[in-house]
């Protein structure tokens, strides 16, 4: 029979968490001084073991597990989209701030890129996670993420995300239909009867929302919307583009389009050009966000402005601090007139 060393040293995390029948994530927690709530009745049962065991952390894995948290990893859709990028500059302005290190991913709007992920950056022991893309209509998607979440939260991890997600964590949430809304009212407002919609993807959460307030804004005005007037394509400027001859082919008589985001709003622009279409005095544009770029197209750009850079700069104070889950920021949206939409032609 081969005795067991019970000398410092040669005793485990997983020895201790057998002897207070803890998990070892759970024994974890107590001895590294994790965030994560522990019930008082198991912290006790694991400094019991401890002491009974004698137990010595090994400090160099201590000491790397600790360096790792001052890295926060960022899951966008494309930060070269200019909307990802106005969120990141606020993102980065934080964690600078608090000496954290972004290491930004992106995920091109492939739900199991998002879930590789984030196994690599829970492998990384990064210390939060702030995921910045819209939600998806995915049910069996949004268990395997959630469930890669806990287990990040479980080991000490924070979670933020931007948008409506059903997923763990604490929420900036922009006021997508409300936005929707409020633009609706105004160009139905001003007399159009002929609206064509360039929306996102279908199963984007953000398409869904901006598209549900604008639908209640022509119901609410009497302007019909069926769906032949609504066309689906990628939130980027070729998306919008081809969207826009789709829906002109097929609705010629159109006299005002909306683009569910400012990159397809600026595609239907030029396609509306290339066909000698003026804008805004035969058919107006509108679009959705405030890029930067709306101010500077021709005409200049009439949309719904978000505070993309804040809703970054609070997402990132949300995973840095001890938010309790399911806390949720809201972030307003207000339509910003400009020289894209008029009253319809006569």
């Amino acid at each position: 029979m081969v005795a067991r060393d019970d000398s410092p040293g040669s005793v485990t995390l997983a020895d201790v968490a057998r002897r207070a029948r803890v998990s070892p994530a759970t024994a974890s927690r107590v001895i590294n001084g994790s965030t994560k709530p522990v019930a008082e009745g198991l912290r006790e049962r694991v400094l019991k073991a401890v002491a009974d065991l004698r137990y010595v952390p090994n400090a160099h894995a201590q000491n790397l597990a600790r360096a790792g948290r001052s890295v926060v990893g960022v899951i966008v859709h494309d930060v070269s989209d200019p909307y990802f990028a106005e969120i990141t500059r606020g993102l980065q302005r934080v964690a600078s701030a608090h000496g954290q290190l972004l290491v930004i991913c992106n995920s091109y709007r492939d739900p199991a890129r998002e879930l590789e992920y984030v196994a690599l950056l829970r492998a990384q022991r990064a210390g939060a996670l702030v995921l910045a893309g819209s939600g998806y209509h995915d049910a069996v998607f949004t268990r395997q993420l959630n469930a890669h979440l806990t287990a990040f939260t479980d080991g000490g991890g924070r979670v933020a995300v931007i948008g409506r997600h059903e997923l763990v964590g604490a929420a900036v949430l922009p006021e997508n239909e409300h936005g929707g809304h409020a633009l609706g009212g105004h160009v139905c407002a001003l007399g159009h009867k002929k609206i064509g919609v360039l929306a996102g993807p279908r199963q984007l959460t953000t398409t869904t929302d901006r598209l549900t307030g604008l639908k209640r804004a022509c119901a609410e005005h009497g302007v019909p919307l069926p769906p032949r007037r609504i066309v689906y394509s990628d939130f980027t400027r070729d998306g919008g583009a081809a969207a826009a001859a789709a829906l002109l082919d097929a609705e010629p008589s159109l006299t005002a389009i909306v683009a569910l985001n400012d990159a397809m709003a600026v595609g239907a622009l030029a396609t509306l050009r290339e066909r000698g279409i003026a804008v805004p005095d035969r058919v107006s544009v509108v679009g959705f966000d405030d890029m930067p770029i709306a101010r500077d197209v021709t005409p200049a750009l009439t949309t719904v402005r978000l505070p993309l850079v804040e809703m970054g700069e609070r997402a990132m104070y949300l995973a840095l601090s001890r938010t309790e889950e399911g806390h949720v920021e809201r972030a307003a949206a207000e339509v910003v007139w400009r020289d894209s939409c008029v009253a319809p032609p006569a």
